[in-house]
């Protein structure tokens, strides 16, 4: 519980819709532009490994978020835009990243001084976000250990191509907001209804 939302302490790891059909599980770099192309749900474990997944969860993309079959298990949902917002004003938008991340994992990076910062968190909240990386519209991976990307329920305003989401990296205490291309891979976590 972080203020009046309570949030799950682990990304979402599920293979199936609420109503129980699958979701289809994408490796291929190939597969994985063609089903964002044509708006189709999708997820993967980074790498393709399935050894991530035991440690991260799967990353979907956010038309696997957005399907009306559901996403989230029963009880919870995909936060919206505004909730995700509601989270980092509540922790403090300059050091809301390092509440919320792990206190292990992420890189170490060097300052604009030469001086090696530790990339960690102090996982204060027990949000306890680790550094799972994402996947591309392209179909490719981007480095575990440096960043985390997080899909919320909203869509882009204007771009119907997009999708709003939050970003920590390991070299700031900041949790971004950003829009991304749907078919992008991201990591999700739940919100308690």
């Amino acid at each position: 519980r972080i203020g009046n939302q309570e949030w799950m302490t682990r990304n979402l790891d599920v293979d199936r819709f609420r109503n129980g059909d699958l979701i289809p599980h994408v490796e291929s770099a190939d597969d994985w532009k063609k089903v964002g192309e044509n708006g189709q749900p999708a997820w993967c474990y980074n790498g393709n490994n399935p050894e991530n997944g035991k440690k991260y969860g799967k990353l979907y993309n956010s038309f696997a978020v957005n399907d009306p079959r559901g996403l989230a298990p029963e009880g919870f949902h995909v936060p919206t835009d505004d909730e995700w917002t509601s989270l980092v004003e509540f922790l403090g938008d300059d050091i809301a990243g390092h509440k919320m991340k792990s206190v292990e994992g992420w890189e170490d990076w060097e300052n604009e001084y030469g001086k090696i910062q530790n990339g960690n968190g102090d996982n204060s909240i027990g949000f306890n976000v680790l550094p799972v990386g994402y996947r591309n519209y392209f179909g490719g991976f981007f480095k575990i250990s440096i960043n985390a990307l997080f899909w919320s329920a909203t869509k882009h305003d204007i771009v119907d191509t997009l999708a709003w989401s939050r970003y920590l990296y390991s070299s700031n205490s900041i949790v971004s907001r950003n829009f991304y291309v749907k078919s992008f891979g991201a990591s999700v976590r739940c919100l308690r209804d």
